[in-house]
This record gives C-alpha cells, sequence and structure tokens, in this order.
C-alpha cells in the first residue's frame, strides 16, 4: 500500500490532464528508472513491474550473492550474510531479488520524482496536442478570443487549448470582442521547445475554399471543384470553379439565387467581393473570364513568356484594373499569366519604364502596382484619385504627368 499511496499523490492531477491509468503509468515507469539511474547508476538489473489496474507498481534489484568481503559493485553484488538477512537459505552465486520501497529513495529524490513525472505528463499532453492540431492543418476551426494583443489575439477553444491569431492573418476590417467566437483555417503547427504553437489564418486562399465546402453542398459533395483562390484579404477574391457533370452550371451553384450561397461566405470575409469565374484549359478565354468585369476586344499571348496583351475599349480599361489594380493583379495570379492592358485606337504609347532616366524607379513601380504601366494609362487618369490609390506625393504624381506629356508634345 506504501507505493500505492505515493503514486496516487504524484498522480492526483492526471484526471485534470485527461491522461488514462495505462499510459500514467508508462510515464512512471519512464520517470523512476531515471531515478535509478541517478541513486545506483545504471538501472538495468532493476525490473519494473506495473500494474496499471491496481494503480501501483514494484521496483526489484537483481543482485549476485558472493563471499563476505569480495562485494566489488554493490548495485549488482550482495554479500552472503547480507543475503542470508533476506532469506537464510542463499548461498555463493544465486541470484538475489530485493524489492526497492520509494521511500527507500529518499525525500530529495522522491521530490525529484513528482517534478519529472508533472514534466512529462505536460510532454505527453503537449505532444498529443501538436498531433491533434497537425492532422487538422488546412480545415476550419472555431474558438474564442481570450486576450487580445496588439500584434495577435489569443483564441481559446472548448477544451482550452490556445491558438494564436496573428495581426497579419487577420482580414483588415476584422474586429473582435473577448468572448467571441472567431473561425479561420488552422494555417500551421509547430513545436517550440515542448509546446505547441498552433497559428491560425483568415486570410489564407485556404480559408475561402473551405467555407465553399462548408456552405455550397455541390462543392462539398465533390459535383463542383475548385481549381484555384486568390485573394487581397477583405477586398477582393477570385475563385476557378469546374464541374464534371454537364448539367451542373458551377458558377450559378456557387453563386445561388441573386447571391443567396455565397452572401454568408462574403459576411465572413468582410464583405470581401468574390468573383465566381468558370474554368477552363482554354488559356485565352480564361484570361478573358479572369478580367471579368470587362469586356475585352482581343487578346495577343505569349505562351512560352507566360505574358498577355490585352485590348480593351478606354472605357473598359478601369474596370480590367479595378479598384487599387486588385481586379488585373488577381486575374494575373489565377491564370499564371503577366497581363498587360491597351487602349484600342491609341496606337502611340511608351511604357513607363523607358522614363527612368527622369523617374525614379520606385515611382514607377507604384504606378505599375495599380496596373498603370504606360505614360498615356498614367495620363488617363486623375490627380486625386492615383493620391489615393498609391503612396505618391500629389506633387511627385503632377512632377511626372509633366515629364510624360513633354513626351508627347514633341
Amino acid at each position: 500500500m506504501e507505493n500505492i499511496a505515493l503514486i496516487e499523490s504524484f498522480s492526483e492531477f492526471k484526471d485534470d490532464k485527461l491522461i488514462d491509468r495505462v499510459t500514467l503509468m508508462a510515464i512512471l515507469e519512464d520517470v523512476f528508472r531515471n531515478a535509478l539511474k541517478k541513486k545506483y547508476g545504471e538501472d538495468d538489473n532493476f525490473d519494473i513491474i506495473v500494474n496499471p489496474d491496481k494503480g501501483d507498481l514494484e521496483i526489484w534489484r537483481n543482485r549476485i550473492v558472493v563471499a563476505d568481503g569480495e562485494v566489488e559493485d554493490s548495485n549488482r553484488e550482495i554479500s552472503l550474510a547480507q543475503a542470508r538477512k533476506i532469506e537464510p537459505d542463499f548461498e555463493v552465486g544465486e541470484d538475489v531479488s530485493e524489492e526497492v520501497k520509494l521511500v527507500d529513495l529518499g525525500r530529495r529524490a522522491i521530490l525529484a520524482l513528482r517534478q519529472n513525472l508533472i514534466s512529462k505528463i505536460h510532454e505527453h499532453d503537449n505532444t498529443n496536442i501538436y498531433k491533434q492540431f497537425k492532422d487538422l492543418e488546412g480545415e476550419i476551426y472555431t474558438a474564442e478570443v481570450h486576450h487580445i494583443r496588439h500584434r495577435a489575439i489569443i483564441l481559446l477553444d472548448d477544451e482550452g487549448n490556445e491558438i494564436v491569431l496573428p495581426k497579419d492573418r487577420q482580414i483588415p476590417s476584422d474586429f473582435f470582442r473577448k468572448g467571441e467566437n472567431v473561425r479561420g483555417i488552422i494555417e500551421s503547427v509547430e513545436l517550440k521547445g515542448n509546446k505547441p504553437t498552433i497559428i491560425m489564418s483568415r486570410t489564407a486562399p485556404g480559408f475561402l475554399e473551405k467555407l465553399f465546402e462548408q456552405e455550397i453542398p455541390e462543392v462539398f459533395d465533390g459535383l463542383i471543384t475548385i481549381k484555384k483562390v486568390v485573394r487581397v484579404p477583405g477586398e477582393k477574391a477570385k475563385v476557378a470553379v469546374d464541374s464534371y457533370d454537364d448539367r451542373i452550371d458551377p458558377v450559378g451553384a456557387c453563386v445561388g439565387m441573386k447571391g443567396s450561397r455565397i452572401h454568408s461566405i462574403v459576411r465572413e470575409l468582410g464583405n470581401e467581393n468574390i468573383d465566381v469565374i468558370n474554368f477552363t484549359n482554354n488559356e485565352q478565354l480564361f484570361i478573358t473570364r479572369a478580367l471579368s468585369p470587362a469586356k475585352i476586344t482581343s487578346i495577343k499571348m505569349d505562351e512560352e513568356a507566360k505574358t498577355a496583351e490585352v485590348m480593351l475599349k478606354p472605357e473598359e480599361v478601369s474596370k480590367a484594373i479595378g479598384r487599387g489594380g486588385h481586379n488585373i493583379r488577381l486575374a494575373g495570379q489565377l491564370t499564371g499569366y503577366e497581363i498587360d492592358v491597351y487602349r484600342e485606337g491609341v496606337e502611340e504609347d511608351v511604357e513607363l519604364k523607358e522614363f527612368t532616366d527622369e523617374i525614379e524607379d520606385w515611382v514607377i513601380a507604384e504606378f505599375s502596382k495599380i496596373g498603370l504601366d504606360t505614360a498615356k494609362a498614367v495620363l488617363e487618369q486623375d490627380v486625386d484619385d492615383l493620391v489615393r490609390r498609391t503612396d505618391l506625393e500629389e506633387e511627385t504624381i503632377k512632377d511626372v504627368m509633366s515629364v510624360l506629356r513633354s513626351e508627347f508634345e514633341e
């Protein structure tokens, strides 16, 4: 009973950790073997008998009987006189098994045992959490806001597991209060030291894909396949869908009557504008669809270089580029092509990179970010609109326009 009472005192917190008795006893055996190594230098001549049903274990030390005065290794050998105190009929050369009581290890060793046991149980607990969430990577998960920090929100699930939602994985319009439930996908799980770090994301394309699976039965059932998702989180997304059943309209099924099916997804993503596009292996047609809502006049493609020159009527250009250049950028990401927009009827134009002697590279890059790569494309824009859409000062934009105008006045 002595061992049982001591073990129960060690494992009094096992119920909180939901560790079954068999696992606990296996951890105990490992902890005791480490203690035996520290006290006796080795543990391979010890037998540890575990009884999970009773919650008990026994420790037996095995030694060989040698003649009195000839003991060289007190851990492995026992004198005849000492052996006969255990059993009076022992003889030299026989094996002696003697039970080691836990209290024989000493008070300090028992305190160390307890601390080591706690550490091992935490390690076991953390390993299980790591495995559990590693299997959930890429899946939608819901947890409650526990603590709001400047760079991240700390969430807790129903089992008390901590999940981190970093600032850069939050949609810009996200605003959460303590106690509120948050949905996202488990983006990554890493062991840092012995503690698992679980990262949630609401900005990953995979989150939008999983929302489609949850909200649209045909996607969940595999009747509609999501080929690719690209996003500017909180602003705009494009989703290419396909169906192997000709009777199904994949775009119509995903959007629903008057947007009824996609509405909940849009709301979850902070009113992100979602374009659902029919996928096709015809790359020219795919680019045309990807640039929707703009209507394209013609396309000149270089399949090797993965570039496409798209001709549009002047009134369609702003639609193709989209607010902040999001539409043309996402169309390029979706199709894998670098897309350049040209206005129909404009014969003479000059690319901005030709002005590097007069305009700094970083300024040209700012215009390029919003889909403006030629002189006339910039000159057709309103200055105030360019100030809003770029990180450029009004004076800088006016200077650039002055340089560009002079090119066409010469």
